[in-house]
């Protein structure tokens, strides 16, 4: 490719992005009554927010109540075509309604409006044209006009779509904020994802329990240690006393470490060579604070005890990698 090919190809697109650049800026002085009162008759929604729009806007619409439903607002898009053929009954006089159209003069919003009205439901427009029929109509009008598309021709919607996402994302993170909607909170919406993984997960989901746990008593030998370990195929095992309290922790590591040094392995007594006291953890913490206890003591193993010290669980990193915490 030419040299001069290339530079037409960067100054196309970096008109492109400065164009849509200037469209979001301009949306910082509509953040006025009228997104405020959005908001309100949003939060108050006692039904579900049902988003609306066709062509690029019904994509645009799709993400917005994606967005809204992930962040605390439960929501969901219907297709204004499929409306008027029966989806219109997905709309209840508790919901209230958000549609997307760059003119406001979409016919299949306009078909279903009527219906709406008689509904009463709030009705939120996004539109580019303030004066539109679909802006005249709306409950609460949020202008995103915007002074050109990006496409030279000034047909594909491009700028257009970008103001209206931008907006969109401003409504769905304002009522977030305004709900209190927590990282816990997003983590539920997200239990397949890894941040619902790392907010969710307990020690206590993932430990091993019973007779899972390796453990051995203080009058132990390091034979019978190793043959604990190896049943239980943690690599490791907890040293406990008549009490069930942990005394410390003996692991692959300390293993090596032992066979530094000549030792007897059926007089030598796991007290001698394990590791006390030892790092533990509550069930109830989270598992990705138990992976930051592992990376910053550079351990692979944790027992899990009460608050008085009593083993109730053991936990490695294989766990935690299973779970996808790692």
């Amino acid at each position: 490719m030419h040299t001069v090919e290339q530079q037409q190809l960067k100054s196309l697109a970096l008109a492109v992005i400065n164009t849509e650049l200037a469209a979001v800026q301009a949306l910082c002085s509509r953040i006025d009554e009228q997104f405020v009162c959005a908001c309100d008759y949003m939060l108050h929604c006692e039904g579900r927010v049902v988003v609306i729009g066709m062509g690029k806007s019904g994509h645009i619409g799709g993400k917005i109540a994606a967005t809204l439903a992930s962040t605390g607002t439960p929501a969901f898009f219907v297709h204004p075509g499929e409306a008027s053929h029966g989806d219109l009954g997905m709309i209840t006089a508790q919901d209230v309604v958000i549609a997307l159209s760059n003119s406001g003069e979409t016919e299949e919003i306009l078909t279903i409006l009527p219906l709406l009205r008689r509904l009463q439901v709030p009705l939120i427009a996004m539109t580019g044209n303030p004066e539109s029929s679909l802006a005249k109509m709306a409950t609460v009008n949020i202008d995103v006009s915007v002074e050109k598309e990006a496409c030279p021709l000034g047909l594909a919607p491009t700028a257009s779509t970008t103001a209206a996402l931008v907006m969109g994302d401003a409504l769905a993170i304002a009522l977030l904020e305004a709900r209190g909607f927590s990282a816990e909170d997003f983590a539920r919406s997200h239990p397949g994802g890894r941040l619902g993984k790392r907010l969710l997960l307990h020690v206590a989901d993932l430990m091993h329990q019973g007779e899972q746990i390796p453990q051995v008593s203080a009058s132990a030998t390091l034979a019978q240690a190793l043959a604990e370990m190896s049943a239980k195929g943690l690599g490791m095992t907890a040293v406990v006393d008549e009490r069930h309290q942990v005394l410390g922790i003996f692991t692959d590591g300390d293993l090596r470490r032992a066979f530094d040094k000549p030792l007897d392995i059926h007089t030598t007594m796991i007290t001698e060579v394990m590791t006390a006291p030892c790092k533990t953890m509550l069930a109830e913490a989270l598992a990705v604070d138990a992976l930051g206890l592992m990376e910053r003591h550079k351990i692979n193993a944790l027992l899990v005890t009460t608050a008085d010290n009593q083993l109730i669980g053991a936990l490695n990193m294989h766990d935690l990698l299973r779970a996808g915490v790692v």
